[in-house]
């Protein structure tokens, strides 16, 4: 009973195109259970083609998708299958370069820049000669300084606003949180004065620091070590926000945030460290705002970033397998967002499906399914889907820490469903 009652998430607010009333939806606190207020009846045979949801109780399931399976074959996943159609983005560099690992490829992006630019340094906890809690900086603090891998105490709000204030004089700190949910004790720094004094100074002074650190859910490190931060920073001013997702674009959106003369939060999870990939020998930068095209396809947009990337295309494996042809959208910026990448693949599939990590009240998914029913409400053929973590402390136990976050079985299922219209 406990896991039946732990599945149940909140649906989002739902419209389909060309029905003459609106489908929206409210969240109980106590229950999490949706209410859908069905305008006509036309909407009610339309919300009826999804499998498995009853009209007269209007409940969907935990993703909004119908009942999902219990029986193991329908929750089972194809791995053998090709899951990208042709090679773009990071999959271009196949066989020149050099492999490194994610955290590797971090390094690299810091140690060129800070070799570059003798304004760039860093500030946090054990980042000089431990070299950092995953050891992002291992190894810099002998060929820098002490003065510029600045080790700090353990405490968040002064060395965040000690760093705010160097880069208003000019320098380019780079400030590592040991944990991302320790930066929540900096958040008056970040929010009041890393994204505002640009603005409140009227122009007088320019902010270009870089925050970052490991953060998502990990293998059992409990609640406070599982935050995802960009549900609490996306409605900062001033701020932009990144996601890494493979060694390629953690170097390359390092140097882009470190050159950047806005406010740049980084965000790396922190089971991607150890993801290996082989990047270019000759140096590049990425652009901080754009989206990256992971795979073509025709028949749905499904648009992820960071470690849910990787579900994602083990989903696809799937989904090819069964004769779909989805089209995935590593969104990278979470603020703003590449809406210019994101239109162009809604208007050629019509569908979308957005897969986060983060929580599914106020989180990346539903600013980007706001964004997207207001630019392109009429270009969608079906409800846009979201799959979100629970909001619900993350648990402990592995068990259960898995049922909180998107598994690739349910975004194969909620494709199904969604292709169906």
């Amino acid at each position: 009973m406990e896991s039946t009652a732990l599945l149940q998430k909140v649906t989002a607010g739902m419209a389909f195109r060309g029905t003459p009333a609106s489908l929206l939806s409210s969240s109980s606190a106590s229950s999490h259970v949706a209410r859908i207020k069905l305008g006509s009846r036309s909407v009610i045979r339309a919300v009826s083609r999804l499998s498995g949801l009853t009209v007269k109780a209007t409940h969907l399931n935990a993703y909004g998708f119908g009942t999902m399976p219990h029986n193991s074959t329908a929750l089972k996943t194809v791995n053998k299958a090709v899951a990208v159609k042709t090679e773009t983005g990071s999959t271009a560099t196949a066989q020149q370069g050099h492999e490194l690992l994610l955290f590797e490829a971090l390094r690299e992006g810091l140690e060129e820049e800070m070799e570059r630019d003798p304004t760039v340094c860093v500030i946090g906890e054990d980042v000089g000669h431990y070299g950092g809690s995953y050891k992002v900086t291992k190894g810099m603090a002998e060929k820098f300084g002490d003065l510029r891998l600045l080790d700090t105490p353990i405490a968040e709000n002064s060395f965040t606003g000690m760093a705010i204030g160097a880069a208003m004089t000019g320098l380019r700190p780079i400030v590592e949180g040991m944990n991302m949910g320790f930066l929540l004790l900096a958040f008056n720094q970040i929010a009041n004065n890393c994204g505002m004094l640009h603005y409140t100074s009227g122009g007088q002074f320019t902010i270009p620091i870089v925050i970052r650190g490991p953060g998502g859910v990990g293998k059992q490190l409990g609640a406070e070590h599982s935050q995802r931060l960009e549900s609490y920073f996306q409605s900062v001013p001033g701020l932009q926000m990144v996601a890494c997702s493979t060694p390629y674009n953690a170097k390359g959106l390092m140097k882009a945030a470190i050159r950047s003369e806005n406010p740049v939060i980084l965000f790396e999870h922190v089971l991607l460290y150890n993801l290996k990939e082989r990047i270019p020998d000759e140096e590049y930068v990425l652009c901080l705002e754009e989206a990256e095209l992971v795979r073509p396809g025709q028949d749905i947009t499904i648009l992820t970033y960071s470690r849910m990337r990787h579900h994602v295309l083990q989903a696809v494996k799937t989904l090819v397998s069964k004769g779909y042809d989805p089209e995935v959208i590593d969104i990278r910026s979470l603020k703003p967002f590449d809406l210019f990448a994101i239109g162009n693949s809604v208007k050629k599939t019509h569908k979308v499906l957005i897969v986060e990590e983060c929580m599914r009240t106020g989180g990346i998914g539903a600013s980007l399914r706001a964004a997207i029913m207001e630019n392109f409400f009429d270009e969608l053929d079906a409800p846009i889907g979201c799959l979100s973590s629970q909001d619900v402390p993350t648990p402990y136990a592995g068990p259960l820490e898995d049922l909180t976050v998107v598994q690739p079985p349910q975004i194969v299922f909620a494709v199904e469903q969604l292709c169906k219209h």
